[in-house]
């Protein structure tokens, strides 16, 4: 079994309350109250989208259930190891705006054969850098930058067609069609809209 990824949207003053090394706890205890565990662990295998957390008082985060990984982390990584093959085949227009939206979220430029940390400041530093405590980290201010990247990147997505041909159709390790690469970048779209709307940030725990 793989590593699951579960992206919560958060809203960070709230965040800001709890003390830092109660916030992955605080994070889960949210998303997966024990009344309603059987519909975030699997139970209610159509849902997705957003997924809120039950009780009176506002809720200051949310979980978003991608339609298109099941929950896993690796249909994220086989992403961004595509958009790394296809970049050096589209024009700088395309190469700019692809990197300001996956940058922090399935891809990252300065990567090298370790994970780099994430969340630090935020979170508590993971004792082991292969299996990070946290996977993603993104302030509202940088959500609000992707989602302004997100608008002029859907103009470019059928410009992807060709160099995924090339680069990523027919590989292990990469997604299986370019429908369900595009797919799961329009469910990331959909993330980054709404937590921009909001003013709110991003959070990936595995």
């Amino acid at each position: 079994m793989g590593m699951d990824l579960t992206v919560f949207m958060v809203d960070w003053g709230q965040l800001g309350t709890v003390p830092v090394e109660h916030r992955i706890g605080r994070l889960e205890d949210l998303a997966w109250p024990g009344e309603l565990s059987d519909v975030y662990d699997g139970g209610a295998e159509r849902a997705h989208g957003w997924l809120w957390p039950p009780g009176q008082a506002p809720a200051w985060c949310a979980v978003y259930r991608f339609l298109t990984t099941t929950g896993a982390h690796m249909p994220h990584v086989r992403a961004g190891a595509a958009w790394a093959d296809m970049r050096p085949l589209v024009g700088p227009p395309v190469r700019e705006v692809m990197d300001s939206f996956l940058e922090g979220l399935i891809w990252d430029g300065d990567q090298a054969d370790a994970p780099a940390p994430v969340g630090v400041g935020a979170f508590p530093a993971a004792a082991d850098r292969w299996h990070p405590n946290v996977l993603l980290v993104c302030l509202p201010e940088a959500v609000a930058g992707k989602a302004r990247a997100w608008e002029r990147m859907e103009l470019y997505l059928e410009k992807l067609s060709g160099p995924f041909a090339v680069e990523c159709e027919g590989w292990a390790g990469r997604p299986d069609t370019f429908e369900g690469f595009v797919a799961l970048l329009r469910e990331w779209g959909a993330v980054v809209t709404e937590a921009a709307r909001r003013g709110w940030g991003l959070v990936g725990l595995p």
